[in-house]
């Protein structure tokens, strides 16, 4: 830190300029043609006491910086980086609560007293999202002539298919039942084996599922029993009975039960919230440190701007006091010894 403060050095000409103006400079005019002995005199008590006078403090800046267009242009990028954290904070908010709706459906309905089909679906498009997961019973013949398997599905990291098999009811029309998955056999486009269903008249309980969108790009192939996904209105086309096309039932329990062991089942499914909230307050944290650092960085460049302040210069040297009054860690003492051997 230099005795002297130079403002053209630090801050340029245009700078040094300001801040002479704000601190109210004017060159001195001297007049020597017109200085008789007196004034001579004093010029000279006037100069002798000026040398025996510390100089005064350098001008200071304050926190003037500020409200220049480069940190405007900060604030401006930090407001901006808080608002996309914001935006995806409530995004993950957004998932978090429909994670919960899920649950809440999936509690109130999956294990729910099963609901006659008539009633739960009384026209073959009927549909509503409150009713995923929804049980309900129907009684029929299986039409195993019909049944259709539902490529790449994948149970614990292992490809295989999904089962579809019509259940006809006494008003004639079909129901299709997904009764599990079976794995993918040494063909590799089919499985080695599906297991029967029972014969004769059966009472299924299953579970409700919307009909699947179709996959964009893929197409069923043709003159076989495999469909790329659970899209009933394709799954119409390939069968001989009028169906239900709002939804199809996830196999719960049939009986009689079947002679051998059924396709595959599923577990209870659950919807994750605990990621979604964890994300949502990391955002925020995110936008709250965007302001955090800009401040850190505004302080910094504060002190570097006054260091010629008295009450900065005392502030710093007390920050220091306390830096040095901390006991040093063991790498700090380390460090030390190392560059004092270099």
């Amino acid at each position: 830190m230099t005795d002297q403060f130079d403002p053209t050095a630090r801050y340029g000409r245009k700078h040094a300029a300001k801040l002479q103006r704000e601190t109210g400079h004017r060159p001195a005019q001297t007049t020597a043609s017109t200085a008789g002995p007196d004034d001579d005199a004093a010029s000279g008590s006037a100069r002798a006491a000026a040398d025996t006078t510390p100089a005064a403090d350098g001008p200071t800046v304050g926190w003037a910086f500020v409200r220049s267009r480069r940190w405007l242009g900060y604030f401006a990028i930090a407001v901006v980086f808080a608002i996309i954290c914001a935006l995806f904070g409530m995004w993950q908010w957004d998932r978090r609560n429909e994670a919960v709706r899920q649950n809440e459906q999936i509690a109130q309905n999956y294990d729910h007293t099963p609901v006659p089909l008539d009633q739960a679906l009384p026209r073959a498009s009927s549909w509503d999202d409150d009713q995923q997961w929804l049980r309900v019973e129907v009684t029929g013949r299986y039409d195993v002539d019909d049944q259709l398997l539902v490529r790449n599905r994948v149970h614990n990291g292992q490809p295989g298919f999904e089962v579809l098999t019509p259940l006809v009811t006494a008003d004639g029309r079909a129901f299709v039942v997904d009764r599990g998955w079976v794995p993918t056999g040494n063909r590799q486009d089919a499985p080695d084996s599906v297991p029967a269903p029972p014969s004769g008249v059966v009472t299924v309980t299953a579970r409700l599922q919307q009909s699947e969108p179709r996959i964009p790009g893929r197409t069923d192939p043709s003159h076989t029993d495999q469909v790329q996904s659970v899209t009933l209105a394709d799954v119409a086309d390939k069968v001989d009975t009028p169906i239900w096309t709002g939804a199809y039932g996830q196999l719960a329990s049939e009986s009689p039960a079947p002679a051998e062991s059924r396709p595959l089942g599923w577990d209870r499914p659950s919807a994750d919230t605990g990621l979604h909230l964890s994300y949502f307050i990391q955002w925020f944290l995110f936008a709250a440190g965007g302001f955090g650092f800009l401040g850190y960085v505004m302080v910094q460049e504060y002190r570097n701007l006054n260091q010629d302040d008295p009450e900065e210069r005392e502030r710093a040297l007390e920050r220091q006091r306390r830096k040095d009054a901390k006991p040093r860690s063991d790498d700090e003492v380390e460090d030390e010894l190392l560059s004092a051997h270099r």
